[in-house]
């Protein structure tokens, strides 16, 4: 599969940057620290992989730091303890640690800002996780955090005007027909798929697969979910320009946000039509809602890329302005959304 969709996190070191306004994602990855560290202690079996003496780590969609780092270390301490637990403390592994992401990520920053005390060798793995990146049965543990919502692509139907799945004036499917919602569904099933499969012949048997990605409580609607009502308030941003012809409304018509938000019913249901690995932890994490301000920030790190290209660079100041005013003026609304955090642990099965 060639690399898609691709619009990274703001690099460097700016006001904008993902570095400096990923508190957000960082709140979710150590909610998920202690699951982490349970699971490596109670489900991975060392036991199997005495053959090597090197334990291979991948962060899948690792953007330019410094969360992927944290998540790094957590599960480099998590492996050490359970080879010190059953009594390996001079068999060590020697770790590898794969930095994954988009060609177009900023490694180079990525580098820069590795830690000089890690204990760990480090390689950069440009490509897509929908497709495969590593040999056969290479990895030991495979981790993503805040990436796996994001699509391949833009479902088809939705930007096709003569398709009943036809998004017109909106940018998120939240609150859309049912057919943008059902498109929206197909394709990340479709791409969860790929990603299952790259990754059943890239991982180990019996090795982890961990994940975190922003989530749905089963049986809520997508429309009391608090990302997708600020991405519906990014959208009537949009349609507002669109009004006062500072962009035309055949661009935003066109325009729309390749991201969906699961359930953890969802997710499971993938996972076991897949068949290649076996659920061990599946849960809700309560996520803390930042200040407006804040958040208006952090998605623009984080979509900047996206609406520049579509739209240009001229309009970035002016709308992000405007988002971080409505959601100021939504406060009340948004307090009352749900906002989880979906943390699922996989094993990947014995081969018959």
């Amino acid at each position: 599969m060639a690399d898609l969709v691709a619009y990274p996190m703001n690099g460097g070191h700016g006001p904008y940057s993902y570095s400096k306004n990923s508190t957000f994602q960082r709140k979710a990855i150590d909610a998920g620290k202690e699951l982490i560290k349970e699971a490596i202690s109670e489900k991975l079996d060392i036991k199997s992989f005495s053959s090597s003496n090197s334990f291979r780590v991948t962060d899948l969609g690792c953007s330019v730091g410094p969360n992927t780092f944290h998540a790094v270390q957590n599960i480099v301490d998590a492996v050490e303890q359970k080879y010190q637990s059953q009594g390996h403390n001079s068999q060590l592994p020697e770790f590898q640690v794969f930095f994954s992401d988009h060609t177009s990520n900023d490694f180079n920053e990525l580098f820069q800002s590795l830690p000089p005390d890690r204990r760990y060798y480090v390689a950069g793995v440009p490509g897509s996780f929908h497709s495969r990146l590593f040999p056969k049965a290479f990895l030991h543990f495979a981790y993503s955090s805040y990436a796996l919502q994001c699509l391949s692509k833009v479902p088809e139907e939705v930007v096709d005007m003569n398709s009943p799945a036809w998004n017109k004036g909106r940018i998120h499917y939240s609150k859309s027909a049912d057919q943008v919602v059902k498109a929206y569904t197909t394709q990340y099933a479709k791409d969860m798929e790929c990603f299952l499969n790259a990754r059943a012949q890239e991982i180990v048997c019996g090795g982890l697969m961990a994940f975190v990605v922003p989530g749905r409580p089963n049986g809520i609607p997508h429309t009391e979910v608090f990302v997708n009502t600020a991405k519906e308030l990014l959208g009537s941003c949009l349609m507002d320009m669109a009004k006062k012809g500072i962009i035309s409304e055949e661009k935003v018509d066109c325009f729309n946000i390749p991201q969906y938000t699961a359930s953890l019913e969802e997710v499971e249901a993938i996972v076991k039509a897949n068949g290649y690995f076996s659920v061990e932890i599946m849960e809700n994490l309560t996520q803390e809602k930042p200040p407006p301000k804040v958040f208006a920030f952090s998605v623009r790190s984080g979509m900047e890329g996206m609406i520049r290209k579509h739209f240009g660079d001229e309009i970035m100041d002016e709308l992000f302005d405007s988002f971080g005013k409505k959601l100021e003026e939504s406060s009340s609304v948004l307090e009352s959304k749900k906002s989880v955090s979906l943390f699922v642990l996989l094993k990947r099965r014995a081969t018959e």
